[in-house]
């Protein structure tokens, strides 16, 4: 089944220069396809939005000021089962338990600044959607 997922490579991504990396493994899988691409620096509210199960928890204001503190890359990645894939892609957010060839298990060191995003559900993925990139991934 084709699907859409919301891809936020984070600050510690682009500020140590892993967005090419990242992005190329993207890229080379199979099937998956990259349709839109921003680098942004991504505003209080629009974090309070994407992170709002979080609010009231310890780490809450740390995790919007690290969102907040630079540059992001914004991506929308569709493809075969891309949810899943991605997250795998990913690996888990603590990088001493993601495995090597997953992107936080080769490049992760802290589980807070954890190098890259990816929606966890189709349901997610559609609220991310909406969120980033307002009125542009409706349902088909």
């Amino acid at each position: 089944m084709t699907e859409r997922t919301l891809v936020l490579l984070k600050p510690d991504a682009v500020s140590r220069g892993l967005t090419g990396e990242i992005i190329g493994r993207v890229e080379r899988k199979a099937g998956w396809v990259i349709t839109a691409l921003e680098l942004r620096t991504l505003d209080r509210d629009t974090l309070a939005t994407h992170y709002a199960e979080h609010v009231g928890r310890p780490f809450y204001e740390g995790l919007v000021e690290f969102m907040s503190s630079g540059p992001s890359v914004v991506l929308v990645v569709e493809g075969e089962r891309v949810i899943e894939g991605m997250r795998a892609l990913a690996g888990p957010t603590d990088p001493i338990a993601a495995p090597p060839g997953t992107i936080r298990g080769d490049f992760g060191t802290v589980v807070r600044e954890n190098l890259i995003h990816a929606s966890d559900s189709e349901k997610s993925a559609e609220r991310e959607l909406e969120i980033f990139f307002p009125g542009r991934y409706g349902r088909d």
